[in-house]
């Protein structure tokens, strides 16, 4: 653990630094504001001796030892979501526009999760079929985001009735920046969620553990968010895995998409052959994106995450000098590998309810319905996603959406794709949001009420 708070005396010189900054941009041009500082301006830093740090030990057995410490809090706030996926973000939105405080975390640098980070930018889950007509199932906060990358500048493409668009993944990004900001929801960025925080009693009914919150890995070391209400967006159960709820842990492609450049200026010869890995297009002209399905592997090891990465990379670098060296195609260049590894399924909740096949494409109807889960192609019927299967069985006050809800593997193409992240994120947005205004678990919530609020928001409920 490291030192995290610095003296006021410190505090206010650096400080200081940063209005002098202010008060003189006056005179910079505009585009040098935000980050001109002058050799003069600079800090001097604080010299810390060492004695602040806590580390592991190796004790006279060969094991390595923790010490216990007390994490310093750096937030309470009423909704914390942990995981700024595309579940996650409008999880954070939905709750945040029903006027209780949120915290959202993300491990990255950036929001949109693998819609982003890892370029898998074809949305595709959002149609179902009915009566055979076509209805789009994703409203709510996700039409809302489709809708605005629609008026921003190569924001999104195909967006026609019944096709599954393509977004781009940079302006995603932005437009989650805009859309988070606007809703005045708290983040902290580059912070990697390493434990649950449990409260010393246990639920007096239940007798399950309560979360109170998450403990985050930053570079001043592991701090504490206290929360009244907990969402886990990770995709792994960063939070909901070390608070003990009960889930299955299970092996799924592993791939690495990346995007390829100039595609618009390939001059084929005649008649010949279209290479492979051509991929798709994407609203930027010239520019396509590659997916790779990959092995079925351990999502959550370091040891398989670490040597996929670098096998991908190999297989992509192969893959691209195919398209270049094919006559006509060596103006296309290879424009950006995803940095995040694209991990589809790890690990799932054994939920208070489970989402099953028969039960879907049956059309089963549950009477704790908060969403509609659409089909790939929009070529079957929506199925129900009950609030049930966004719950941990032996857990209190932690809720999960995205891909890590209660589902048997032959849901998980179906609960992963990102439209109906969306809709779980929603639904579990405004469930937190409830729980915290009425003083309940998130177990307790009222269903009705938080039905009403989600068609309030416009989300499509059937």
């Amino acid at each position: 653990m490291y030192r995290s708070e610095l003296s006021r005396r410190a505090v206010l010189k650096t400080l200081g630094a940063g209005l002098f900054v202010t008060a003189t941009a006056g005179s910079l041009p505009s585009e040098t504001r935000a980050d001109f500082v002058r050799k003069d301006d600079k800090t001097t830093g604080i010299l810390l001796d060492g004695s602040q740090a806590t580390p592991c030990t190796r004790n006279s057995d060969g094991q390595v030892v923790r010490p216990s410490v007390v994490l310093p809090e750096i937030s309470e706030t009423d909704v914390l979501v942990v995981g700024a996926g595309p579940a996650g973000c409008c999880a954070a939105i939905a709750a945040a526009r029903l006027g209780v405080r949120v915290t959202l975390v993300e491990r990255y640098g950036h929001f949109g999760g693998l819609a982003t980070g890892g370029l898998v930018v074809h949305i595709l889950g959002h149609w179902i079929k009915e009566n055979n007509e076509k209805i789009q199932a994703t409203q709510g906060i996700g039409e809302e985001m489709m809708k605005r990358l629609e008026s921003m500048p190569n924001g999104i493409v195909n967006r026609n009735f019944g096709r599954n668009p393509t977004l781009d993944a940079e302006v995603y990004k932005y437009l989650l920046v805009e859309m988070i900001t606007e809703a005045n929801i708290e983040c902290f960025l580059h912070s990697w969620c390493c434990d649950a925080i449990l409260s010393d009693e246990r639920d007096s009914e239940t007798g399950n553990p309560v979360v109170c919150g998450a403990v985050i890995q930053t570079k001043l070391g592991p701090q504490a968010i206290l929360a009244k209400q907990v969402i886990d967006t990770t995709g792994d159960g960063d939070v909901f895995v070390p608070a003990g709820a009960s889930h299955t842990q299970r092996m799924y492609d592993i791939g690495l998409p990346y995007r390829l450049g100039n595609l618009d200026r390939v001059e084929p010869e005649e008649g010949a052959k279209r290479p492979r890995y051509l991929g798709d297009l994407t609203p930027v002209p010239g520019v396509n994106w590659v997916n790779m399905a990959g092995p079925s592997l351990d999502g959550v090891d370091v040891k398989t995450l670490s040597r996929l990465e670098l096998a991908h990379r190999k297989q992509i670098w192969k893959q691209y000098n195919e398209v270049r060296n094919t006559p006509g195609y060596d103006k296309v260049f290879l424009m950006e590998t995803a940095p995040q590894i694209g991990v589809r399924i790890t690990r799932v909740i054994e939920g208070v309810e489970t989402l099953t096949y028969e039960r879907a494409i049956n059309g089963h109807k549950y009477d704790d319905c908060v969403g509609i889960g659409g089909a790939w192609h929009g070529d079957h019927r929506g199925w129900q996603i009950p609030y049930g299967s966004l719950l941990p069985r032996n857990v209190e006050n932690i809720i999960t959406a995205g891909r890590s809800i209660s589902g048997e593997p032959l849901m998980s193409d179906a609960i992963r794709v990102i439209p109906n992240c969306w809709v779980s994120g929603h639904a579990a947005g405004v469930a937190a949001a409830v729980a915290v205004q009425d003083d309940v678990t998130a177990r307790k919530v009222s269903i009705p009420k938080v039905r009403e609020l989600l068609l309030s928001q416009n989300a499509y409920l059937g």
